[in-house]
């Protein structure tokens, strides 16, 4: 694991060791739109995550997440605020995403 000050340094740095695709999370599972992919949670890995503190606000916090997948063996990130995703996502993805929330 890699330790980063910013969201932008992680970011940077994921995306110059291949997690080049912006995910988004949906009700069941996350999509990329501009190459039209969607992956189930059983069809991606969370390979990586990163967590950042808001400065004064801790609603403000993030997570990075790098997220691997065989389906074409496609890797992206995921940026999400902390509970965010919580009441609008199926339990299948909720569950994936807690084990590596903490």
């Amino acid at each position: 694991m890699h330790v980063y000050d910013t969201i932008t340094a992680a970011l940077s740095d994921l995306d110059h060791r291949g997690y080049n695709l912006d995910f988004n999370l949906t009700a069941v599972g996350l999509e990329c739109k501009p190459i039209n992919l969607f992956l189930r949670p059983e069809e991606f890995e969370i390979e990586e995550v990163y967590r950042f503190e808001g400065m004064t606000d801790p609603a403000d916090s993030s997570v990075v997440y790098a997220i691997s997948s065989n389906a074409g063996n496609l890797k992206g990130v995921l940026v999400d605020g902390y509970g965010v995703y919580a009441e609008n996502v199926s339990p299948e993805l909720l569950n994936k995403l807690k084990i590596h929330h903490g």
